[in-house]
């Protein structure tokens, strides 16, 4: 009880949807004060917007507006709808100041790619609170988990096959005490005139991610950092992804699918894994 009553109280924080959230009011406003959930997630967020080059904005909210993703009132944007919302969208104008924010003209943020990472990490507190030895909680393509299984050992956990049918698995990993989480195209998206359009924007060219990933799954102890990261290398592609991961070996671990099916699996997990997929171990050198 007491763990969904935190989800509740953050999603009424955070929730853009909601012109009463914090969120929402300081979109409005373009300024002010800052809880301490929402400072911690967007101090958070503004490192990692630094770390991978400003491919995590949260000021990417215009766009996801002129799309129509939160509304689900879809639309194809003219090229100079896009330039216009484009122009919107840099994190670099965010400042914080302790608890104060205030953002750049006319922008407006979202913290829905990290949030969940956030508040997974909370339920985990609370767990460990009312003295829970094991646990998981999963929130949307967002799972983490608490020591071991009942019985000792690891969690297992599903990912989702983008390309199957509702409910078959891509692979099954094994966990204890890590946050897994999933990014994918299949999750929100809209056709029109033939063409898919898929609910993960680029915040530098204004378009849905065409990457040549289908599905990123990001493993690693810190939810907020596998929920920022998930998105992230979905936009990079196998390349960069790889790339990152090189340099940040140590905070995370990752399963990237191609167009094509095949998996890249990080080292540190490629014991943890079982798939009948074409597979492909990244390891730290290249």
């Amino acid at each position: 009880d007491a763990a969904m009553k935190e989800v509740q109280r953050l999603d009424d924080l955070l929730s853009t949807g909601n012109p009463d959230s914090e969120v929402s009011q300081i979109n409005t406003r373009g300024n002010g004060t800052l809880s301490k959930d929402t400072e911690a997630i967007l101090t958070e967020a503004m490192e990692i917007y630094k770390e991978t080059d400003g491919l995590f904005d949260v000021t990417i909210y215009p766009l996801m507006q002129l799309w129509g993703f939160p509304t689900q009132k879809y639309h194809v944007p003219a090229e100079s709808e896009l330039q216009e919302a484009l122009a919107k969208v840099d994190a670099s104008q965010v400042v914080i100041d302790g608890n104060q924010v205030s953002l750049g003209i006319n922008q407006e943020m979202d913290l829905g790619g990290i949030a969940k990472g956030y508040t997974s990490a909370r339920v985990m507190e609370i767990f460990r609170e009312y003295g829970i030895t094991s646990g998981m909680v999963s929130l949307g393509g967002n799972v983490q988990t608490l020591n071991t299984r009942p019985d000792g050992k690891p969690w297992q956990i599903g990912i989702q096959n983008p390309n199957g049918q509702q409910g078959s698995l891509l692979a099954v990993l094994s966990v204890e005490n890590k946050a897994v989480i999933t990014s994918g195209g299949y999750e929100r998206y809209f056709e029109e005139d033939g063409n898919t359009y898929i609910h993960i924007l680029n915040p530098k060219t204004g378009y849905p991610a065409d990457s040549g990933l289908v599905s990123v799954s990001v493993i690693s102890e810190n939810g907020m950092l596998a929920d920022a990261l998930s998105t992230s290398l979905y936009l990079m592609g196998e390349e960069q992804a790889a790339e990152y991961w090189r340099t940040h070996a140590d905070e995370f671990d990752m399963i990237l699918e191609t167009e094509d099916g095949t998996l890249y699996i990080t080292e540190g997990i490629s014991q943890e894994i079982q798939t009948d997929n074409a597979t492909i171990v990244l390891n730290t050198e290249e």
